[in-house]
């Protein structure tokens, strides 16, 4: 399968360029993994004093069809991605023919210039690079990824959240920059703090609509809520002290 081989040359080619809290598409690496590094930053935060956290979950609106390929093809550059292999993924993006069939009729064929084929194995992966140039900047926060899911989690202390609210307006600024239309409508948040007198924020603002906060959110498959609770939550804590015994013991 050439989309195999292509999948397979990329991987080698731009190990060292891709985003290291990008969880998706890596050997060894599992939605586990990925909600395990959440975990520990909360919990190692949260047991210093007057500490919260925020933690928002984006959605994008067709997040595969917003790709634009001259934008993907000089990040692939940049990359230090050989020429041709660069031209032939934009070939394969570009001039791509589609149709309606509805019963026997079909459309008129058109052809699109933007996004990327759905149900392929290489279109994730394209995503995964699309986006692999932003990372967070301030200390006091970690944003990572898994494919097109992508969680902001502040760590604050006595309630400043200054540093979360820029972060944010950050990478609000990034996907306007890139055409990554986020669903603020469905773009949601946690605020985690364990204190019986909870600290109280405003909501964050997106394009002028407030991002609603929540009591739980299905995040990878996983249902978090802002106590943290849940038998999933529980097993992955489990694993994570059995695999920190093993090394110990060992």
């Amino acid at each position: 399968n050439v989309l195999r081989d292509v999948l397979k040359c990329l991987r080698e080619k731009v190990v060292s360029f891709r985003d290291p809290l990008h969880f998706a598409y890596r050997k060894g690496v599992s939605v586990d993994d990925a909600l395990l590094y959440l975990l520990d930053i909360i919990y190692k935060h949260l047991e210093k004093a007057s500490s919260s956290v925020r933690l928002m979950f984006f959605d994008f609106s067709s997040a595969f069809n917003t790709i634009q390929p001259h934008i993907l093809g000089y990040k692939l550059l940049n990359f230090k991605l050989h020429n041709s292999t660069t031209t032939w993924i934009l070939d394969y993006l570009l001039n791509r023919p589609q149709f309606v069939r509805v019963g026997g009729k079909c459309s008129d064929l058109i052809f699109t210039n933007s996004g990327a084929p759905q149900g392929t194995v290489l279109s994730p992966f394209l995503f995964t690079l699309y986006t692999a140039d932003y990372r967070h900047s301030l200390p006091s926060c970690h944003l990572q990824k898994f494919s097109d899911d992508t969680a902001l989690l502040s760590l604050i202390s006595r309630g400043d959240d200054l540093a979360y609210r820029e972060e944010v307006n950050s990478f609000v600024g990034w996907c306007d920059a890139n055409f990554l239309q986020l669903n603020v409508g469905k773009t949601q948040e946690l605020v985690i703090d364990f204190r019986k007198k909870k600290q109280t924020f405003s909501p964050v603002v997106i394009k002028g609509q407030p991002v609603e906060i929540v009591e739980t959110y299905k995040y990878l498959g996983v249902y978090l809520d802002d106590k943290l609770t849940g038998e999933r939550i529980a097993r992955l804590l489990l694993k994570r002290l059995s695999s920190d015994c093993f090394f110990l013991g060992s």
